[in-house]
């Protein structure tokens, strides 16, 4: 009951990539859960500093209910100047907490938790709104970690890709990206030289940037029936927004934070342009015009981190790859008979 065991990034990491069809599965069971009303997930808590205004720390605390039936949080630091040294933009902690006594469990290194679920969601998202798990081309706009992770998910998800065409405003980092899925995944890939080229004649076309305000414009950017993966959320124009079919995780969580949906509630002043959640679209509640594009903006749940953290956690305790912390608490009983 009063055992505390910690998890590494290490292996955190060793767990993902051998569970990666597993981890699908949690995720899209886990927002059918939330769907259902089987959660808590309030909205996430954002801590910002007025010297660094493009970095910040969130707390995403969240309930799951279910087979899960665990409480926890996720601390996650997002610094983009981190980039420039060669070091991740994120880093983060999650805690596991008893839901029978409240005593927190476990802490997991959680960057590699977050960029699962992260990838998970958005190739869900893609393969539900493109209604298909093939494409003849994927453009790859922002060729991070995050973008990583989800091109290691399309290929687990064995989606069939005539190519990836990776922009970056970094040239090398398109190139890496493109070199990893040409070696790594075996998907043919190329860095283009500009965002136009990237989208143009695309399936499916991936954000994961750290744009912090849109840059992408003019209601005829994106084509019709074209999939649009939001992951980084802010990249979009309002005007796209509004002329195209939305769908995001949940529907008060999305729109905050000036994110693209949410601006596009600033501008017309109601939600009406929200198809629906992504649960929804699964189940097959929602349906789409052909002639509009189809964007999807995941805003992350806290409930998908506590979803894939139990699930690494347990797999991680079976292969004896926890730390355990003996003495963690002080004190176990009220008082001593």
């Amino acid at each position: 009951m009063f055992e505390f065991d910690v998890v590494s990034g290490t292996a955190a990491r060793e767990v993902i990539s051998e569970s990666r069809q597993e981890i699908f599965q949690v995720v899209k069971e886990a927002y059918l859960a939330h769907e259902s009303g089987q959660s808590v997930n309030p909205k996430s808590y954002f801590l910002r500093f007025p010297e660094k205004p493009s970095s910040r720390i969130i707390a995403l605390p969240a309930y799951l209910g279910g087979d899960h039936d665990v409480a926890g949080i996720k601390w996650i630091a997002s610094f983009p100047d981190n980039v420039a040294r060669n070091v991740p933009r994120a880093s983060a902690v999650l805690l596991l907490n008893d839901y029978a006594t409240g005593y927190p469990f476990a802490c997991l290194e959680a960057s590699q938790i977050s960029a699962a679920r992260t990838a998970a969601s958005c190739v869900l998202g893609a393969a539900t709104l493109h209604g298909s798990t093939r494409a003849a081309r994927i453009a790859v706009v922002g060729a991070g970690v995050i973008a990583r992770n989800i091109l290691e998910f399309f290929t687990t998800e064995q989606w069939d890709i005539g190519e990836f065409a990776v922009y970056d405003q970094v040239a090398a980092y398109a190139d890496a990206m493109a070199a990893f899925s040409r070696e790594t995944l075996g998907i043919p890939s190329a860095a283009v030289d500009s965002l136009e080229s990237a989208v143009r004649g695309a399936d499916v076309v991936l954000l994961a940037t750290t744009a912090a305000a849109p840059y992408i414009t003019g209601t005829d950017f994106f084509s019709a029936g074209q999939t649009v993966l939001n992951i980084s959320l802010r990249d979009i124009a309002p005007e796209i927004i509004l002329a195209s079919h939305n769908v995001v995780d949940d529907i008060d969580h999305c729109l905050t934070a000036n994110t693209s949906p949410h601006l596009a509630e600033q501008a017309c002043g109601h939600r009406d342009f929200i198809d629906g959640t992504l649960a929804q679209a699964v189940l097959g509640k929602l349906q789409f015009d052909p002639a509009k594009p189809r964007v999807f903006s995941p805003f992350g749940l806290g409930i998908l981190d506590l979803a894939v953290g139990s699930f690494v956690y347990r797999r991680a305790v079976q292969r004896g790859r926890t730390t355990a912390i003996g003495d963690f608490f002080g004190e176990t009983v009220r008082w001593q008979k």
